[in-house]
């Protein structure tokens, strides 16, 4: 597979730990934002509605977005288009009471024709909500553990397996500190982009490890072979997510801009993981003779 023409990187002049120094600063920056949410939140993240309980509301109204969160006595969470160039909004709240926030929007917002302003609504109670959280959260452990297996099986070596498994932890918690950052809330949708996340960081962390340790040659070599197929992979993935986001923010689509940053800013993670941390790690096992 082509790729890229990725110079040749000469990390000769680099030890192992300064290579390792920086994905881990990252990693211990972001693991302080989890920490210091919590402490101050009771979560790691924020919880979008599926998660933490709440009312969804579809309207489809005349009024200007910017309009309709005047239109209810309590503050909505979201307000998102359900498509560009049109009348439709989903609008979410904390608060359960269904039938306030649907009088509130049939009174307050001008309907879009000759029918009612509320096309549907839907509340999730708190006690539903930390269900589905722990579905999804035994979703992606689940998968991170899957994934650590596969590592261990294929490599069937300590050191290349845990370079993998680190990598790909990092790839997680990066973009969920930036999720916090930016006031984006974990809901089904971001859950599903960190799953994606996982699948990317095990593809790119495997591709090198195969390549210096099974394809053979020089450990230069094997790393920008491997750098010119996963660097191209990754790129061109963090294109069409920037692309994606971008476009979803200019037409109002929150999900598909949550999801399109997330997967961004979590490949992007994964270069520098990839390429820093787990060549770090994998070039002492190599050089030091901890593989013989």
């Amino acid at each position: 597979m082509g790729g890229f023409d990725v110079p040749e990187i000469d990390y000769t002049p680099y030890s192992d730990r300064q290579l390792a120094a920086v994905p881990l600063a990252v990693l211990a920056l972001a693991l302080a934002i989890l920490l210091g949410w919590y402490l101050l939140t009771g979560a790691p993240v924020a919880m979008g509605i599926e998660f933490a309980g709440g009312t969804e509301l579809t309207v489809d109204t005349a009024s200007d977005r910017a309009e309709i969160p005047a239109a209810f006595d309590a503050e909505p969470e979201s307000v998102q288009a359900v498509q560009a160039d049109d009348d439709r909004y989903i609008v979410q709240f904390a608060s359960t009471d269904e039938s306030a926030l649907s009088e509130q929007a049939e009174a307050n917002l001008e309907p879009a024709g000759d029918g009612e302003v509320v096309q549907s609504v839907t509340s999730t109670s708190a006690a539903f909500g930390a269900q589905a959280q722990r579905t999804a959260l035994l979703g992606v452990g689940a998968a991170f553990v899957g994934m650590s297996l596969l590592a261990f099986a294929l490599f069937r070596t300590v050191v290349p397996s845990v370079a993998i498994v680190v990598s790909a932890f990092s790839d997680i918690v990066i973009p969920l500190a930036v999720m916090n950052l930016v006031g984006i809330p974990l809901s089904l949708g971001t859950v599903a982009a960190l799953l994606m996340l996982i699948g990317y960081s095990v593809d790119s962390d495997i591709l090198l490890n195969n390549s210096v340790l099974r394809r053979g040659g020089d450990f230069t070599e094997s790393v920008h072979r491997a750098m010119r197929t996963g660097v191209t992979m990754t790129v061109t993935s963090m294109a069409a997510m920037a692309v994606m986001a971008v476009a979803a923010t200019a037409f109002g689509i929150d999900l598909l801009s949550s999801i399109g940053l997330i997967l961004f800013v979590g490949l992007a993670a994964d270069l520098l993981n990839t390429y820093l941390l787990n060549l770090s790690l994998l070039r002492w096992y190599v050089h030091e003779g901890v593989a013989r």
